[in-house]
Order: structure tokens, then C-alpha cells, then sequence
């Protein structure tokens, strides 16, 4: 299965290698023939993006254009794309001028992408939100500008909560967070024992370390300061045993959640009603345009994630940064086009038709617009009580070890133990995971 898992990606890339090499490689004739910078701009191309890219194109028009390119996520895993950037990238190949990427790739991209301090003076750093712009950093240097800020968050079905005498003070208490125990013993009030109740992300990939590490944070705040992955720890086994028994245990996630992605997680969730999904806040915005039934979404409530009763509410931040190939032939187009996307005019209109999340907090402080729409509050909120996983230069050759032994042990595959000692052993030897 790996290995037709491998060939799989080799054909995409493949693919994604002939298109730059044949439709993209015309751009050079068609510069000179009307003298329009073309900017080809490699993302996931939501409604939201193409409503941003339609408006800079018009402010621009004559001069520069932006070209997306489209690497759905329905299509292509966190995890492809980053190699599909990296293969590019390594060749030096100047078919892509700017690209997003993960927050927490910043340091490993940094090496191929165009050093951004004098494009952007101390104010316009100023305006961003802080969390974000320590994402963008990379030895103290800008490297890259936000896109938008992602934090996790909890969804839950307001039409189930609502066979609760006490539903309207639950969800009052959900917007703040609940306690893991509160949530447990909902399941038994609502009458969900035997039904799929809390669903999450247990596949072998990123998101999966995503719901690890918030389990991790929550039960130390400073778990991540060092700025390092120790898994060989007492809170390490704590944290995974949990994620464990929510399976075999507590039996509120059924085993399938092992196969889970975001958007399996969200479809199975929506599908067998469960209560509550584990997921990021622009869910509902980017679902609307491809679930089947948009009249589930009329009950679905936005909510913080649970807590430890004691300990503080986290959440795990993520989002996507801008960055500028540092083989680009047109540097000052595609700058243009960040400079753009940095604006408040640009955040908005991301927010509005993507649930994408600002990061300027210019946008925050227009009271008006806020009043207008009050989520924005929630999600501050959530940002304030956030934490960043580690930023590291291997963090991804480090994050797929995690990934694929915390899977191991949630399948029951090995046990906690086990699954710890063997990521332990193979990060501290500098080891790479092959999958």
C-alpha cells in the first residue's frame, strides 16, 4: 500500500512537472509580447482566493496579473504538496513566484525563497498580529508575510445539545470551554452511548499531531517553550493514553477516526450526526461550496476546545504564509501581490467569503466591522490562548516520526509506550521516517 501510495504521488508530481514545463513555460513570450507581468501564484485556490486574486488583478490591470495555480486540498495532503514545493524549489525551477506554505514549513523554505525585511518596514510588522508574525520569522529575519492565521477549535450539533434542559447555559459554557469531563459526561446526558459522539483527526499526518500536541499543551502550558519535540516524558504518555482510551475507553471516537483527515472527519461527522468535531475555523465557509446538504450547517455551533479542569484553555495555531521564490524572475510583481494580500481591504474580503481568519489588527480595531461580525471576538479569543508547535528546521522529518507511531498506538498497533520509545529513539538519532 505505501508503495502505491508512493507511486501515486510520483505521478502527480510528474504531472504538476509537465504543466510547469509546457503551459506555464509560455509566460516568457507572452511578457514580451504585451509587457504584463505575469505572477504565478501556487495554492489552495478557494472562492476566497480567487475573489482577492479577481480584485488585485483589476487594481493592476495592464501591468500585472496573477496566475493561480490550484493544489486543492481534496486533491493533494499537506504533506504532498510541501514535497510537490520542496522537488520544485531544489531544481531552482522559476515556474512558481510565490507560494504559500504551512506556517511551521517557514524554516524549512526559508533557504529558497527571497529575504522580505526591506520590503516591509517596522509599521506594516506592527499591524500584524503577533503569533502570525513569529510564524514568518526565521533567525530573526522576515522571510515570509501571513496569509491568514488557522487555530483549532470545536464544532458541535446545536439542534442534539438542544434536548438539554439546560442547552442555552451548555453552550454559553462551550463558547469559553469545557472540561474533557463535562464533555464525557454529555455523551451519557444526550443519550450518545452507543454512538459516535467526539470525532477528530487519527491519521498518520500532520492534523493528527495537531490533536496530540493540544492534549500535550493542555496538560502543560510549557511544554513546547524549549522549542523542541521530548516525547520521553510522563505528560507525553499521558497525553497519547487519552487520545487512546477517547477510542477504546471512553468510547466517545469510534476506531474509523484512525483513517480521519479534515475533511473525512468532517463528512463523517456531519453524516452520522455525532456531537462534536475537532477541526479549524474556516470549516463551514469552505464546506458550503462542497457537502451535499448546506442545511446541515444551519446547526452547527462554533465552540473552544475542552480543558483540563485546573489547567488553562490552548488551542494549536496554524495558517498559511506567503513567500517568494527566491528564483523568480519577476520579485517586484509577486511583492506587489503580498503587499496587497496584506492590506485590510484583502483580509477582509478573505474573511467574509472564507471564514478566513485576519491577522492585521487594524482589521480588529474597527469597532464597526466587528459589531458586524462578532466571531471575530471568538476567534481572537481562541488566538490569545494559543501555542505554536515547535519552529524547527527538520520539524517536518520530526512531525512525520510523531505522526506515525502516535497512529500505530491509536490503532492499538503498539502500545503507548512503544509507540513513544521508538519516536523517541528515532528523533534523537536523527533518523527519517520512510512511509
Amino acid at each position: 500500500m505505501n508503495n502505491l501510495i508512493a507511486g501515486v504521488v510520483l505521478v502527480i508530481g510528474l504531472l504538476l512537472f509537465y504543466l510547469f514545463s509546457t503551459n506555464l513555460g509560455m509566460k516568457d513570450l507572452t511578457l514580451q509580447q504585451n509587457n504584463i507581468a505575469k505572477v504565478y501564484f501556487a495554492d489552495h485556490i478557494s472562492p476566497a482566493h480567487e475573489a482577492v486574486i479577481q480584485r488585485f488583478n483589476q487594481l493592476h490591470q495592464g501591468h500585472i496579473e496573477v496566475i493561480p495555480v490550484n493544489l486543492p486540498f481534496s486533491k493533494f495532503t499537506t504533506n504532498e504538496r510541501k514535497e510537490l514545493l520542496a522537488r520544485s524549489l531544489r531544481s531552482k525551477s522559476d515556474r512558481l513566484d510565490v507560494f504559500s506554505v504551512d506556517y511551521i514549513w517557514t524554516e524549512r523554505f526559508a533557504k529558497w525563497c527571497e529575504p522580505l525585511d526591506k520590503y516591509f518596514s517596522e509599521k506594516d510588522k506592527a499591524n500584524i498580529l503577533s503569533p502570525t508574525l513569529q510564524s514568518c520569522l526565521s533567525e530573526n529575519k522576515l522571510v515570509a508575510m501571513p496569509l491568514y492565521i488557522d487555530v483549532g477549535m470545536m464544532y458541535y450539533r446545536k439542534d442534539i445539545l438542544a434536548k438539554l434542559p439546560d442547552a442555552k447555559q451548555v453552550e454559553e459554557r462551550l463558547q469559553k470551554s469545557i472540561t474533557w469531563e463535562e464533555l464525557f459526561s454529555l455523551q451519557h446526558r444526550l443519550g450518545m452511548d452507543n454512538r459516535p459522539f467526539y470525532i477528530f483527526q487519527g491519521n498518520d499526518y500532520e492534523g493528527l499531531n495537531c490533536n496530540y500536541f493540544e492534549i500535550l499543551a493542555s496538560l502543560d502550558e510549557n511544554y513546547f517553550r524549549g522549542n523542541k519535540i521530548d516525547l520521553n516524558t510522563p505528560t507525553a504518555r499521558v497525553a497519547l493514553q487519552m487520545l487512546v482510551d477517547f477510542i477504546y475507553k471512553n468510547k466517545i471516537s469510534p476506531p474509523i477516526v484512525t483513517q480521519f483527515d479534515e475533511n473525512k472527519s468532517y463528512d463523517y461527522w456531519l453524516e452520522n450526526k455525532a456531537m462534536f468535531v475537532r477541526g479549524w475555523s474556516n470549516f463551514i465557509e469552505n464546506y458550503r461550496t462542497i457537502y451535499k446538504d448546506t442545511s446541515a450547517f444551519a446547526y452547527v455551533g462554533r465552540a473552544a476546545l475542552p480543558h483540563f479542569a485546573g489547567h488553562k484553555v490552548t488551542s494549536v495555531y496554524g495558517g498559511w504564509n506567503l513567500m517568494v521564490s527566491k528564483f523568480s524572475t519577476k520579485k517586484e510583481a509577486a511583492i506587489e501581490f503580498i503587499r496587497f494580500l496584506q492590506t485590510e481591504e484583502a483580509k477582509k474580503i478573505m474573511f467574509e467569503q472564507g471564514d478566513y481568519i485576519p491577522v492585521n489588527r487594524d482589521v480588529y480595531a474597527d469597532t464597526a466591522y466587528v459589531k458586524k461580525y462578532p466571531k471575530l471576538l471568538f476567534y481572537r479569543s481562541l488566538i490569545e490562548r494559543g501555542f505554536h508547535r515547535p519552529f524547527l528546521v527538520d520539524y517536518t522529518k520530526m512531525a512525520d516520526i510523531v505522526s506515525h507511531y502516535v497512529n500505530l498506538a491509536l490503532k492499538k498497533e503498539m502500545t503507548v509506550d512503544e509507540a513513544l520509545t521508538k519516536a523517541s529513539s528515532m528523533i534523537n538519532a536523527n533518523e527519517v521516517m520512510i512511509k
